[in-house]
């Protein structure tokens, strides 16, 4: 079982994301490419790094000092609760509005408000639930 964040977990979150036609498919339709980077709040660096290239996740594993377009983090306690339950879009609206989901980089608002890629990110959160997580 891998630790959340290790490369071996994002390289399955990657795998997961490719097979997702309701993510990889709906992002590439618009061409989102980002690095996205993902850890704990308080921590100066992010743990995981998740490089998607027109929809496609093209690479994943541990953060190696990429810049981010998007950088999220929570607590971990708050992290094991979502790759058990996932958030839906009111749950990811209040994680956010009470800082439990910080985002260091990424326009959380802008991005949440157009639909070709709320719906993705989204689905994408439930994606972690099908990864056994440490």
């Amino acid at each position: 079982m891998p630790e959340l964040f290790s490369a071996e977990w994002m390289n399955e979150l990657k795998e997961q994301w490719n097979n997702e036609p309701e993510v990889k498919d709906k992002l590439a339709a618009i061409g989102f490419s980002s690095i996205i980077t993902c850890g704990f709040k308080g921590e100066d660096k992010p743990v995981g790094v998740f490089v998607v290239e027109n929809g496609e996740c093209v690479r994943a594993g541990s953060y190696n000092g990429e810049e981010p377009d998007w950088d999220m983090r929570a607590d971990r306690k708050n992290w094991m609760k979502w790759v058990k339950k996932p958030l839906g879009m009111t749950g990811m609206g209040m994680a956010y509005a009470t800082g439990k989901l910080k985002f260091e980089k990424g326009d959380y608002a802008q991005m949440i408000k157009t639909p070709a890629m709320a719906g993705p990110f989204v689905k994408s959160f439930a994606l972690m639930t099908k990864i056994n997580t440490e």
